[in-house]
Formats: structure tokens, sequence, C-alpha cells
């Protein structure tokens, strides 16, 4: 099937799919799940001020409480980016997907190095909101992942197992004591 120069190369045109309106409304609802809040000073006294002028789906605030103005997606990751929403939101699926970054360029008829740099910022946003791990029992580790093996000590190969309470970046501090106290795996 033969497509012409401005169709996707797609069998799906995803894009078609999902439009701004829901993506603005799903980040409304996600955001502010009850009321409306100011991103500057967290007050409630919020009104409607409008629309963006480029993204009519943008909505716009302004706070009676500091007097501040604000819309949908200040203070988020997707703030201050020219393309629709939507794009970038399709973005994180594909990501979610695993597709490579040349692979959603092609899915979303953009730029590598552009998809690039939005996946390394949206990858960094998401890596900072994720909570971080808390392990508590028994947890197993393996040093020659920690240490990169041990030759001509086969015995420094094994599994050890250490009872632990804490977050994953304690585990490992605690982990790489344990193994620069033991002499046999201090290297």
């Amino acid at each position: 099937m033969k497509n012409s120069q401005n169709e996707s190369h797609n069998i799906l045109n995803i894009k078609g799919i999902i439009d701004d309106a829901r993506c603005f409304c799903a980040v409304r609802e996600l955001r502010w799940p009850e009321d409306i809040r100011c991103t500057h000073c967290q007050s409630d006294k919020v009104v409607d001020h409008g629309h963006d002028e480029t993204h009519p789906e943008r909505q716009r605030y302004h706070c009676g409480n500091c007097n501040g103005y604000f819309d949908d997606l200040a203070g988020t990751i997707f703030q201050g980016h020219h393309r629709a929403l939507s794009v970038w939101i399709l973005c994180l699926y594909f990501m979610g997907l695993n597709l490579s970054n040349s692979q959603i360029a092609r899915e979303l008829e953009l730029n590598i190095s552009d998809v690039q740099e939005r996946t390394g910022q949206l990858r960094q946003g998401v890596v900072l909101r994720k909570p971080q791990a808390e392990l508590h029992g028994e947890v197993e580790w393996d040093e020659v992942y920690v240490l990169a093996g041990h030759k001509g000590y086969p015995e420094s190969v094994r599994k050890k197992t250490v009872k632990v309470e804490g977050t994953v970046s304690k585990v490992l501090a605690d982990a790489v004591r344990w193994i620069k106290k033991n002499p046999l795996y201090s290297g």
C-alpha cells in the first residue's frame, strides 16, 4: 500500500485516536483530584482565566490569594514545550512499550534529536517522582555483580544473605561496607 508524502507510515495512526482535549483533561484529573490549587501558594482560591492562545485546550487560572497566574502544565515536565501535549503523552506511552528513540521519532514523525532530548527529560522526571523502595527481611545479592568477579577465589562468587531494613540506597551502602570489611572480598 502506497502512502502519500504527508501520510503516516503506520498501519494505525495512533495520533488520530488521542487528542489534546482528552490529554489536558487527564492531566487536570491526575494533578488536582479534588480542587485546583495555585502552583505558587497552594491556595484553592483559583478561578478560570481563559485559555492559551497556541493550545486552546490548555486552561489558564488566576489565584485570588497570591494574584498569580498559571496553567494546566505549570510546574510539570510538560511545561514550556511548543509541541502538542498529546505528542508527549504518546511518547510516554511508547516509552512504556520499550520502543527505541528512533522508533518513537518515526511513529510520531519527529526529529530523532528532539525525541532523544525529550525522552531523557521524561525519564528523569519519572525517576525523580518515583518513591524510594523500602527493603525488609532477608535480601540476597551476588558479589560478582558488585565486584565484577574474583579470579582464583571461587568461594567468593557465592550468594550471601543479610537481614536488612531500610531504603535501597542504605542497603547498598551497608553491602559495600560489609564487603570492604571482609578481607576475602575487599580485593
